[in-house]
């Protein structure tokens, strides 16, 4: 893989119609105005729509052709993501491209709408019931793509099946960094099910190093304190070098799935897109399959893998 990847570097995408969660900033609003570029439809899905409303104008001022929509999608409740998969179905015949992107991080311990830790609930709960509820859509267009993010706090953790809502005790960072984890294992496991399946969709695992974005606010929505902003500066890359793992694994004809992403450079945590093996030491088959298991029941949605 070359380490000068880029979004110069992806192809056209005018065949392609792309779903971003948080679409509204940071790396998501990055990953639209790439793919606006590359003259995809795009579907921005989003939590707070007056955010959305401004990514939607920046989109346009680079793009203004853009083929571009915004649509309510709230992961922290089940039911803000039922309403969003059926409104978009409804609308849209294909889905080439799903890119789990949203996500808070480091947040003090709170639920989510349907009684889940926020953090599991939002990044992984939340995206594994989008992903299952447009998987009809995606399978029934050839060649498609799932391409889930994840980050380096994935590296170090671990799932608590016994504490999954944090009822028995709770670090934001650890919640933080399992929350990440699952991410990771759903999207190999995902990849698994559609081989064996013998579909044409890819599950596809990125992360987008050491980045400078609102991540940093903690899901407040708002900017993080001075001093956080200036460590972010001095130690992380701007938003658009964090969503080239993204575009490259939402793009590159080079991707077979079950690829894990990332910066190239020391420890993962900036520069331009390569695989990491890593996520061969990280997955582990029993965890990911019961993890999927208690997915399924916590959020309700199975997932099924017969094309429409």
């Amino acid at each position: 893989m070359s380490t000068v990847w880029n979004k110069e570097s992806m192809p056209d995408c005018s065949d392609k119609t792309v779903v971003i969660t948080g679409a509204s900033s940071g790396i998501g609003l990055e990953t639209a105005i790439a793919m606006a570029e590359k003259n995809a439809t795009l579907v921005l899905a989003v939590r707070n729509m007056e955010k959305g409303k401004e990514a939607l104008v920046k989109v346009k001022a680079i793009k203004p052709s853009v083929r571009a929509e915004l649509m309510k999608l709230d992961l922290a409740d089940l039911d803000s993501v039922r309403t969003f998969a059926a409104a978009y179905t409804q609308k849209y015949p294909t889905l080439d491209i799903l890119v789990n992107n949203a996500g808070i991080m480091n947040t003090p311990y709170r639920l989510t709408t349907d009684g889940f830790e926020s953090q599991f609930g939002s990044n992984h709960l939340g995206h594994f019931a989008l992903t299952g509820l447009l998987l009809p859509h995606l399978i029934s267009t050839p060649a498609s793509r799932i391409v889930t993010l994840s980050s380096i706090a994935a590296h170090n953790a671990s799932i608590d099946f016994k504490n999954l809502d944090g009822a028995k005790g709770y670090n934001s960072w650890r919640f933080y960094g399992q929350s990440k984890l699952a991410n990771m294992l759903f999207a190999r496991e995902l990849n698994n099910q559609l081989t064996k399946g013998g579909l044409s969709t890819v599950s596809v695992v990125c992360h987008p190093g050491f980045s400078n974005t609102n991540l940093m606010s903690f899901g407040s929505g708002k900017r993080a304190n001075p001093l956080m902003r200036l460590l972010t500066y001095l130690g992380t890359q701007p938003a658009n070098m964090g969503a080239l793992p993204t575009l490259y694994s939402a793009t590159s004809p080079l991707i077979k799935g079950g690829e894990y992403i990332g910066p190239d450079g020391r420890g993962g945590r900036k520069g331009h897109p390569k695989s990491d093996s890593i996520i061969n030491k990280l997955y582990d088959v029993d965890v990911s399959r019961r993890l999927w298991e208690v997915s399924e029941q916590l959020t309700g949605v199975t997932f099924s893998l017969d094309p429409k």
